[in-house]
């Protein structure tokens, strides 16, 4: 009998020594491929970075995502171009799964298309202000070849909103542009109604509806 229970024994302890040698090679192989963590860069690092990198130089657009989402020639981080979202300003959607097209995506999104695809253009950043969104878009204007701003020129043309929910250096700027092209019924303000409109500025016209009443 303490024949048998010493022999289970050697047996159990053996089967131990073998799961612990396995978990000391498997930890062991997990310690030399494991990747060291990068602190992540803050927000004042990357807006310097960003400054010097892209504000006031041109690049090539090479992409055009919506009317107011574009690509540039340049890398960042582990992407080959850069995404550009145009400050100040909301076009409709015409690719987020969540809302479907909206009413004169496709438009706002020819627009930008025309104006800016595979064009020369120079962008440029708010000093005082954000260089990233939460999506870390760039945040930029963007000068067309004639001089002219694509945020400025979707607003006049009616294919934007001006973007009241973030201050930027031309808030005031972009809201008058947006009151002419409404009263002027231009693009999308020709014959729009308030529940085809981004839910951001449903919001805003029911809080003017009801100031006014």
């Amino acid at each position: 009998m303490r024949y048998a229970m010493s022999r289970r024994r050697r047996n159990f302890l053996a089967g131990l020594c073998a799961m612990a040698a396995i978990v000391t090679i498997v930890l062991d192989y997990s310690c030399v491929n494991r990747q060291p963590v990068r602190p992540a860069q803050s927000v004042e690092s990357q807006k310097a970075t960003d400054i010097q990198k892209y504000d006031g130089r041109q690049f090539t657009v090479v992409k055009v995502i919506d009317g107011d989402t574009l690509d540039i020639d340049i890398p960042d981080a582990n992407y080959n171009h850069t995404r550009v979202r145009l400050w100040g300003v909301d076009t409709p959607e015409t690719k987020n799964p969540r809302t479907g097209p909206m009413f004169f995506g496709k438009e706002a999104a020819e627009f930008s298309t025309t104006k800016a695809l595979n064009k020369k253009v120079v962008v440029y950043l708010e000093k005082d202000g954000n260089t990233r969104d939460k999506y870390n878009r760039l945040l930029a204007y963007v000068q067309l070849p004639d001089g002219t701003y694509l945020n400025e020129r979707l607003l006049t043309e009616g294919c934007a909103y001006a973007d009241v929910r973030f201050k930027h250096s031309f808030y005031n700027k972009y809201r008058q542009l947006e009151t002419l092209a409404r009263s002027q019924k231009k693009g999308l303000w020709r014959n729009i109604t308030e529940d085809q409109m981004p839910r951001w500025r449903q919001k805003r016209e029911g809080l003017a509806a009801e100031v006014n009443n």
